[in-house]
């Protein structure tokens, strides 16, 4: 329809219809039309946010070393250019409860912090972090609050508000089937001004007039640009509406303990953490599960990850992630909608005969005859 009539529908439909867009949006996370903005992924909210707050040299951003690689980035390069410092708090695996993890992380907070950054899924671990509480010991001591949720919105529940965070952003296209370059940034009330723009254009009004909300039409107006995706997030809510998506994340959920329990048995490796259902901990005062429908998979050390990533694609037709985190080999599940047992199956049958064939050279290196030499 945009490319039919381009002029009409930027000029007289598209405001009207962004605004639908961000109020399902809003209804779905429980929260003011006013305090969501589209963007084209988690990251580049983060990005915005930081590159819009101001920092004297040795004021302190905090997060965790289980950030995703393009934030740690995006805060080395704020750092570099303001003299302000980048903490990326230790929290070595494997976590006991919420709170502990809470008042192991809250050891780093000092009287210089002024920002919290952190994951609310993780993406090189895939751990959901008790975010609630940690914005709320922010808010009390006057530190902002930053969550890179790129992998929350469709595994989790949220309520926006009640979650209290300074500022939230999260992706559409990774776990609520909306398509790339469909994500949002959440800003409170008291904290929108201090976001500026990608690029002013014609949303920014010297005068405001009645209705006027510089959150959402500096944002949203910033030229001519495709908003396909964003006027799609409705079409992906009522899809997950409509296939009780609440029952299907369940089903993954189980699948992941299942998946985690198997592989343990299969190689006998230590878990980084306990999988379990979220509602069914393990122990009585943990609030949260900590995985969601990812899992992070120690693998044998010294493991090829690069040739593993090709064997798993090319011998198998799986992709899935393989990387080192920390020194620790990891291969990172993610089970959607659209996955069986038999995928499960097929990756636990591909995973064996590759430990195999590895552990069969490690006991059997060729053999080198120098006798002739």
């Amino acid at each position: 329809e945009l490319e039919a009539q381009p002029v009409e529908f930027i000029s007289r439909r598209a405001a009207d219809l962004l605004h639908e867009a961000r109020t399902r949006l809003a209804q779905y996370f429980h929260t003011s039309v006013q305090n969501l903005i589209f963007v084209t992924n988690a990251t580049g909210g983060v990005n915005q946010v930081a590159r819009s707050l101001r920092f004297e040299a040795g004021d302190e951003i905090l997060g965790t070393n289980h950030e995703y690689g393009a934030i740690d980035n995006t805060w080395q390069l704020v750092c570099r250019k303001t003299g302000a410092v980048y903490v990326n708090q230790p929290m070595p695996l494997p976590f006991t409860t919420a709170a502990d993890f809470v008042e192991r992380f809250w050891q780093a907070v000092t009287p210089r912090t002024r920002v919290i950054s952190i994951s609310h899924i993780t993406s090189p671990t895939a751990m959901t972090f008790p975010v609630a509480e940690i914005c709320r010991r922010a808010r009390q001591a006057g530190i902002l609050t930053i969550i890179d949720a790129a992998h929350a919105p469709g595994q989790l529940e949220l309520n926006l508000d009640e979650l209290g965070a300074d500022f939230y952003s999260g992706n559409c296209h990774k776990w609520m089937c909306a398509p790339k370059g469909a994500a949002f940034l959440y800003a409170r009330p008291e904290v929108q001004e201090l976001v500026e723009p990608v690029v002013m254009s014609w949303g920014y009004q010297y005068l405001n007039p009645p209705g006027y909300a510089p959150f959402v039409d500096w944002n949203e107006w910033q030229g001519t640009r495709d908003f396909s995706a964003w006027l799609s997030v409705p079409a992906a809510i009522d899809f997950l509406k409509t296939h009780n998506w609440a029952s299907v994340r369940q089903e993954c959920q189980q699948f992941i303990v299942e998946t985690a329990k198997r592989y343990a048995d299969l190689t006998g490796l230590p878990s980084l953490y306990p999988p379990h259902l979220s509602g069914k901990p393990d122990e009585p005062d943990q609030k949260e599960s900590w995985n969601q429908q990812m899992v992070a998979l120690r693998l044998p050390e010294n493991t090829d990850l690069a040739k593993l990533k090709v064997n798993l694609w090319d011998k198998y037709q799986i992709e899935v992630p393989v990387y080192s985190w920390n020194n620790i080999p990891i291969l990172r599940v993610s089970i959607q909608g659209y996955n069986t047992r038999e995928d499960i199956d097929r990756l636990l049958t591909a995973l064996k005969s590759e430990i195999e064939n590895r552990k069969s050279k490690v006991e059997n290196p060729p053999s080198l005859d120098f006798s002739d030499h």
